[in-house]
């Protein structure tokens, strides 16, 4: 599976990175470790998953965070985090 992470402030792509899990991980555990290794490249806090953002990767492979999602005050809109391949 490959993830993109995307910091957007005001509608604008600020900083962007890829993280690829492969192998017998179970689904879910890719993306938490996927979502762990972008906030790191980027040099974010982890969010915290709340219900919407569960509910909206469920349907679509994507969920945005927000300041929420944060325990330590961030400085843009929201951190948008999508599957952008899935296994095949």
């Amino acid at each position: 599976m490959r993830f993109w992470a995307k910091i957007i402030t005001d509608n604008h792509l600020i900083r962007d990175t890829v993280a690829e899990r492969f192998g017998t991980e179970s689904r879910t555990a890719k993306i938490f470790s996927a979502l762990e290794e972008c906030c790191a490249a980027l040099n974010l806090p982890v969010p915290i998953w709340l219900k919407n953002n569960v509910r909206d990767f469920q349907r679509v492979a994507k969920a945005r965070f927000r300041a929420d999602s944060f325990i330590e005050e961030i400085d843009f809109d929201f951190l948008e985090f999508q599957v952008i391949e899935e296994d095949k």
